[in-house]
C-alpha cells in the first residue's frame, strides 16, 4: 500500500485484479466450492479489512479475559505474523497480559493447530487475525473497523489499504468500530445494519521498560514532556490516544509495523528525544516486546498499558452468546 497519490494510479490495475481474485475466492467459499474445515470446539474469529492496526490484539485479550473469568479453558490460534514461526511480538504480548493462562496454536494451518489444542483440552478458540482465513470455519465472525479512517472509497491493495472490498463486511456477524465510543457515520452501515458496536482504548497506566512488573499512574511518571515512538500498524492512532490522555508530547518517531529495535535505533531515539527536550520516551506494549532484547536503555522508557472498552457491553456478549448457540452458521 502506498501513501503517495502519484503512485496510486499506476497501481490501480493491480488493485482491480487483486480485488477480483479476493472476491472470487470469497464467493467460492460461500458457495461451498472451496471447502472450509470445522473444529469440534467453538471458534470466534477476530479480524479486520485493512493492513493497518485496528486493535485486534486488545480485542483478543479482552475476549480471553472474559472467558477465563467464566472458568473456560481458552486457546488462541495465530499465524504468528512477522514472527520466527513459533511466536511473534503480538503473541508474546498476549502471553504476558494473559499471564500464560491460555494456550497457543501458532502456524499457517490454523485447523491443524486447533486440532492440537483440542487434544490438550479447550472450551473456546479465538482465531487471531482470522477474517481472511476462510479455510477454517468459525462460529462467530467479529470484524474490527477503525472509526478514525474513512474506508468507503478506499482502494484494495496494492494501491490502497484494504485487504478486501468494503462489501466484505457482509460476512461479519458482529462489527466493532474501534477508537469510537459513540455512534458515528460508519461506511459499513451501507452493507450491514445490525450488530454494530463501538469501542475505545482505555489507559490503565504505564510500565517502566526496566521494571515491567510495576504499573504506574499518569501522575507517577513525571510531567514530561515525552518523546513518543512506535512500530505498529496505525501509529497516528497512538499519538491521538496520547493526546486524549493529556500526555505532553514534544516529538515522535515512527517505524515499520513489527519493527525489531537494535542499538542504532536506541541511540537515534535518545538523540532525537534530547533535541526535542524530552524527559523520557513513551511507547506501546508491542514495541516493548521488540525492545526487550536491548535490555537497559540510556533514557527512561515508559510503556503505555491499555485495555479495550466496548459500549453496550452486555448487548455485545448477549449477541455473541446467541451466535455460539447457533453452531455452523458462520463460514
Amino acid at each position: 500500500m502506498t501513501d503517495t497519490p502519484m503512485l496510486r494510479w499506476p497501481l490501480w490495475p493491480f488493485s482491480v485484479l487483486y480485488g477480483a481474485v479476493v472476491w472470487l475466492r470469497s464467493a467460492l467459499y460461500a458457495k461451498g466450492i472451496l471447502k472450509c474445515r470445522r473444529l469440534n470446539t467453538p471458534v470466534i474469529s477476530v479480524g479486520n479489512l485493512t493492513v493497518g492496526g485496528t486493535g485486534k490484539t486488545p480485542m483478543v485479550i479482552w475476549l480471553a479475559e472474559r472467558f477465563l473469568a467464566e472458568g473456560k479453558r481458552v486457546g488462541i490460534l495465530s499465524r504468528g505474523y512477522k514472527g520466527d514461526g513459533a511466536t511473534s511480538d503480538e503473541i508474546e504480548l498476549m502471553k504476558f497480559r494473559l499471564n500464560n493462562r491460555v494456550i497457543f496454536g501458532v502456524g499457517k494451518d490454523r485447523y491443524q493447530q486447533g486440532r492440537k489444542l483440542e487434544q490438550q483440552g479447550v472450551d473456546i478458540l479465538l482465531l487471531d487475525d482470522g477474517y481472511q482465513h476462510l479455510q477454517l470455519a468459525r462460529d462467530a465472525n467479529i470484524l474490527l473497523l477503525d472509526g478514525s479512517r474513512r474506508l468507503k472509497h478506499e482502494w484494495v491493495l496494492p494501491a490502497g489499504e484494504l485487504r478486501e472490498p468494503i462489501s466484505s463486511t457482509l460476512r461479519a456477524d458482529m462489527i466493532v468500530i474501534t477508537r469510537r465510543s459513540e455512534h458515528s457515520a460508519v461506511e459499513a452501515r451501507d452493507a450491514h445494519t445490525h450488530n454494530i458496536f463501538y469501542s475505545q482504548t482505555q489507559l490503565l497506566g504505564f510500565r517502566d521498560l526496566e521494571r515491567p512488573e510495576e504499573e504506574r499512574f499518569l501522575t507517577e511518571i513525571g510531567p514530561g514532556p515525552f518523546f513518543a515512538f512506535c512500530g505498529i500498524g496505525n501509529p497516528h492512532a497512538f499519538l491521538h490516544d496520547l493526546s486524549r490522555w493529556h500526555l505532553p508530547i514534544c516529538g515522535h518517531e515512527f517505524f515499520r509495523d513489527h519493527h525489531r529495535y537494535g542499538q542504532i535505533d536506541a541511540n537515534h531515539l535518545q538523540m532525537e528525544a534530547r533535541k526535542k527536550g524530552a524527559a523520557s520516551l513513551v511507547t506501546t506494549e508491542k514495541d516493548w516486546i521488540n525492545l526487550r532484547p536491548l535490555g537497559k536503555l540510556p533514557m527512561r522508557v515508559y510503556v503505555v498499558v491499555i485495555a479495550l472498552t466496548v459500549r453496550s457491553e452486555s448487548e455485545f456478549w448477549s449477541c455473541l452468546e446467541r451466535k455460539l448457540k447457533t453452531p455452523g452458521v458462520s463460514a
